[in-house]
């Protein structure tokens, strides 16, 4: 490393200090307003939730740094990260009866939980933690990041578990309630990291679901944040399926490993939070994205060096990948840690939106030993234009300034027809822990957002949360989304908030500190600990109200892959792109099948479209592969099955004999499987001729 990069590294560790004195200066505060409400159901431990974030085993060597006399210099760089761990989690129907269940992440010598939902059984919805006896408590394992899928196309969902330090599991589902651990037979726990999170897709089209997985750095010290900007970073992997639940690393063959890092030394690897295997250029195959991490390193501008990029790699249909982060512009540095993707101005094209770690926690450095360069640090969306290419929104209306964030989603949490945001975020950095409010921002249409803060006002505080996963569910299928959360640690109402220092924009009145060490000497840069102890993370199960009127569809989608003779799609349609149309209306909305994005999180597969005040929606699915199906009359209610026809009704030249040649047998075996009944089966065979007839 040279002199100047030492320099400055040690010039952002005296920052830090700025920052932690900083803490103590006062703020103001200003009123909240918004739309519809959420309501924690597992608030002191209700509904029967009852799970706690255990500490990962490198939080004994901050504890032990607590009680030195001071804390300076030589102490920050040896204080773990995430030392109270990253819980994850995911939402799917893991036995089949009709209803979402939670999966949640824990610590070492804790199992997790999968939480059984009972609303099928009572109409309520509580819970039941059977991890334990399902064969998922993993409790040997320090458990982060968890995605879901049907890696064997047999009618069930299983589960991968990343590991901090660990081996990442992998769980069979049996049918039957229960799993198996496969992770030795399939070869996925062979290479050990800090695995962070993982996604799901089919990089071959295949019809069977490979995973990729987002690793991180090594976690014990930070020295990854400060000093060693590539070294202790731990490449990512892509394991491909090879059928009977065995997987093949194919992280240097594919291409995937060839990183974006200009200023990095031959080889180097990224420090990547979050990732997602999803259709980006909507060209049929599956492409990945991964948010990566500039930590706590000056940029290029400022005389640093840039390494956190939302990396893009490009899929040529064979599962080889080209990275092509630049050429979409998506070339700008930041501590990106969140992935959530929708058509956010209704054009029709894929957007991305990641978060960052905010604005608030980098302004009390100017004027310090380095002017840092704050204006790309906030949570934001990338609009896709037609030319391949993003545009960034930073600097565009009020949402500038946005606080810290991880796990993010893109729900459409009202019904109006349109994608909104919403993300939350929270970091323990040892001497100081990052607050943010749940960032709900509610989408006009055409991306112009603006915040909802009545929302979750009325509820649990997450202020006093740093949460990690966050994901969305209809858990009581009303027609709206909820959200389920989960924290590594809570702050007690016995312990002070700070404002973080005011920046501007409508994010100051809520971004907030709790310094752990005060200064010993107002002219030393050295600290004692003062003591706070913080309790283990929670859970956050909130129920949408709904009741304003609007209306919403949910669809999931049936790969035919073993079921169809042509069938090429997996059994979940994971990696199809889905828009819905409401009647009468002129835009639509698009949304990925994501089989893992948020951060260590994945939300239910089943896709969920708000109608406004229309009664029914006309569905259109390009599947992986390339195959495009239309579905008409979709109206509210119970889950609606929309299943592969391998039979694309819009290619041009094909005859109506030919296309009906190849949709009839199709419909004749999902019915003989029963798949869908004899009247679906009619039904789906005059959509499929009336789409083809309206393109032609």
């Amino acid at each position: 490393m040279s002199n100047v990069v030492e320099t400055r590294s040690r010039a952002r560790l005296l920052a830090l200090f700025a920052l932690i004195a900083a803490l103590l200066l006062p703020a103001i505060a200003e009123a909240a307003n918004g739309g519809v409400t959420f309501n924690d159901i597992a608030a002191n431990h209700g509904a029967g939730i009852n799970y706690s974030r255990q500490r990962s085993d490198i939080e004994a060597i901050f504890d032990a740094i607590k009680q030195l006399p001071f804390y300076g210099p030589d102490e920050i760089l040896a204080t773990p990260g995430k030392g109270r761990g990253a819980p994850g989690v995911a939402i799917l129907d893991y036995d089949r009866d009709g209803d979402l269940d939670l999966y949640v992440t824990n610590g070492p010598g804790t199992a997790n939980s999968l939480y059984a939902n009972q609303f099928a059984q009572t109409g309520q919805v509580t819970f039941v933690d059977v991890g334990e006896a399902a064969g998922v408590g993993a409790t040997e394992q320090d458990s982060m990041g968890v995605c879901y899928g049907d890696i064997d196309n047999d009618g069930d969902l299983d589960l991968f578990v990343t590991g901090r330090q660990d081996p990442n599991l992998l769980f069979e589902n049996q049918g039957d309630g229960t799993f198996r651990d496969i992770t030795a037979s399939s070869g996925v726990g062979e290479f050990v990291s800090n695995s962070m999170s993982c996604s799901m897709g089919d990089i071959n089209n295949d019809g069977l679901l490979d995973i990729a997985v987002a690793n991180i750095f090594d976690l014990s010290t930070s020295l990854p944040q400060f000093v060693e900007y590539y070294s202790l970073n731990q490449p990512n992997q892509l394991l491909l399926n090879r059928g009977d639940n065995v997987f093949e690393d194919v992280s240097e063959s594919s291409g995937f490993r060839d990183v974006y890092l200009p200023d990095a030394p031959p080889g180097s690897s990224t420090g990547t939070w979050a990732i997602a295997m999803v259709d980006y250029d909507q060209d049929g195959d599956i492409d990945i994205l991964h948010a990566d991490d500039q930590g706590a390193t000056p940029e290029v501008v400022v005389g640093g060096l840039d390494r956190g990029y939302i990396q893009v790699f490009e899929n040529d249909g064979t599962g080889h990948f080209t990275n092509t982060t630049q050429e979409v512009g998506l070339d700008y540095p930041g501590g990106w840690m969140g992935l959530a993707f929708a058509d956010f101005n209704g054009d029709g094209l894929l957007d991305v939106f990641s978060t960052n770690f905010g604005n608030h926690a980098r302004v009390v450095a100017r004027g310090g030993p380095i002017d840092f360069n704050i204006e790309g640090r906030d949570s934001r969306w990338f609009l896709r234009k037609k030319d391949g290419t993003y545009a960034d929104s930073h600097g565009r209306n009020n949402n500038t300034n946005t606080p810290f964030g991880w796990g993010v989603v893109a729900p459409d949490y009202d019904n109006d027809g349109d994608n909104d945001i919403l993300f939350h975020g929270g970091m323990d950095a040892g001497a100081f822990v990052i607050l943010s409010p749940a960032a709900l921002l509610n989408n006009d249409g055409k991306a112009r957002f603006s915040r909802d803060r009545a929302a979750f006002a009325g509820g649990t505080d997450h202020l006093r949360r740093e949460v990690n996963g966050v994901a969305t569910g209809d858990l009581n299928n009303d027609g709206f989304l909820d959200v389920v959360t989960a924290s590594s640690i809570d702050i007690p109402t016995s312990v002070p908030l700070t404002p973080a220092p005011q920046i501007g924009g409508e994010w100051d009145v809520d971004a907030a500190v709790v310094a752990t060490f005060n200064p010993i000497d107002p002219t030393i840069p050295l600290f004692q600990w003062n003591g706070y102890q913080f309790p283990d993370g929670t859970m956050s199960v909130e129920l949408n109200s709904g009741g304003n009127g609007n209306k919403g569809v949910k669809v999931r989608l049936l790969g035919t892959k073993g079921i169809t003779d042509r069938g090429r799609v997996n059994r979940d349609g994971i990696g199809a792109l889905v828009k819905a149309t409401p009647v009468g209306s002129k835009t639509s909305q698009l949304q990925p099948v994501l089989g893992g994005g948020s951060y260590a999180s994945e939300s239910d597969l089943s896709l969920h479209f708000g109608l406004g005040k229309a009664s029914e929606a006309v569905v259109d699915v390009a599947w992986p592969g390339g195959t495009r199906n239309r579905f008409y009359g979709i109206v509210p209610g119970s889950p609606i099955l929309l299943p592969e026809i391998p039979c694309s009704f819009d290619v041009r030249g094909q005859t109506l004999g030919d296309y009906l040649e190849c949709v009839i047998p199709s419909l004749d075996q999902l019915a003989a499987q029963s798949w869908v009944t004899e009247r679906r089966r009619t039904r789906l065979l005059i959509q499929a001729l009336r789409a083809y007839l309206e393109s032609h």
